[in-house]
């Protein structure tokens, strides 16, 4: 679900950098700052990390490069790290998505400006990967 919020969910979206240029070499996030529609960005790979992001979160969990493995790593990890892995694992879709909205723009209730899926959206897609939910509350 982030990763189509992202424009990255094909297989291709791992060495995808912000605006849709691609990356060469998994070797470390590529630290390519581009402008675009008036934001400017690091963003890259599945999640579209910033390299200031990526660099706290490869410290934290001991990450060796930027591969699609550890992009996945680190993707959870940031989950993790806003106290919203209980919340996935539990099926308790909003509250995780308010907990991540600040970690990835394109999240419903994202507070960067940048445009959003709805909720519904996110469920939706959350949904047709196999992601269950519940009503349930943390």
């Amino acid at each position: 679900m982030i990763r189509t919020g992202e424009g990255t969910a094909d297989e291709a979206g791992y060495r995808r950098i912000f605006g849709g240029q691609m990356f060469t070499s998994y070797d470390d996030h590529p630290r390519i700052t581009v402008t675009k529609s008036g934001y400017k960005s690091t963003a890259a790979g599945a999640y579209q990390m910033l390299a200031s992001t990526w660099d706290e979160t490869r410290k934290m969990m001991g990450l060796s490069d930027f591969s699609p493995a550890s992009q996945d790593a680190a993707a959870v990890g940031r989950i993790a790290a806003r106290g919203a892995l209980p919340d996935v694992l539990a099926g308790r879709f909003d509250v995780a998505i308010k907990k991540i909205a600040k970690e990835w723009a394109s999240l419903p209730g994202s507070p960067y400006g940048q445009p959003v899926m709805t909720i519904d959206k996110a469920r939706q897609i959350y949904a047709m990967a196999g992601g269950e939910t519940t009503t349930a509350v943390a």
